[in-house]
């Protein structure tokens, strides 16, 4: 008798989608202050912002009811706590250590949380 279990499909990537109320504004803060890169295709309805391996979708005013929280993996989130704090982002919580995680957070123009962490101490 053959195997019942299709083979596994790999997973390649996950990127969230934000619900901003102003593009221009959210653009600022996402590229300006958290240093990612805005996708040349984006446009002012619904655009992807980058940074090495991280995306995040951003959509004006749909996808969602806003207010959201995601989690994005790097490599020291101390050095980014110090990067952000000389470009004058709020931390919202400093970097604090869970079983999971190095973790500290910041709020964008929107009111989403973004939890940035790193391996725990």
């Amino acid at each position: 008798m053959g195997d019942s279990n299709p083979a596994s499909v790999r997973f390649e990537c996950s990127q969230p989608i934000l619900r901003v109320e102003d593009m221009a504004a959210s653009l600022r803060f996402y590229v300006d202050q958290l240093g990612f890169k805005n996708a040349p295709w984006g446009t002012d309805e619904f655009t992807s912002v980058n940074r090495d391996g991280a995306g995040i979708y951003l959509c004006r005013g749909g996808q969602g009811k806003g207010q959201a929280w995601i989690w994005v993996g790097v490599e020291d989130v101390e050095r980014l706590q110090e990067e952000y704090k000389a470009r004058g982002v709020a931390i919202r919580m400093p970097p604090t250590n869970y079983p999971w995680a190095l973790e500290m957070q910041i709020q964008d123009p929107d009111g989403n949380v973004i939890r940035f962490g790193s391996e725990p101490k």
